[in-house]
């Protein structure tokens, strides 16, 4: 599911609350794969590099930030429209 949600945000260049909140609930739950934590890791680098922005307000979704942890820089970012 992760990954799908992750291929979702490249093709679209955003990432949406839905699903940012999706990707947090499967990490919370531990209903992941090894492939998935990759994912998230490529996921947390495309938000700090700008390549896809996120709809959410804030700082990225705790357990987002968790599993993405070698890349703890915080991401502030402007809410877009999605």
């Amino acid at each position: 599911m992760i990954r799908s949600l992750v291929k979702s945000a490249f093709q679209t260049g955003c990432l949406s609350v839905a699903s940012e909140g999706l990707i947090g609930q499967v990490l919370a739950n531990k209903g992941y794969q090894s492939a998935d934590l990759d994912a998230v890791v490529t996921l947390y680098k495309a938000l700090n590099s700008g390549q896809i922005e996120r709809e959410a307000r804030g700082d990225v979704t705790r357990s987002l930030a968790e599993y993405a942890q070698i890349y703890p820089i915080p991401i502030h970012s402007t809410p877009i429209a999605c």
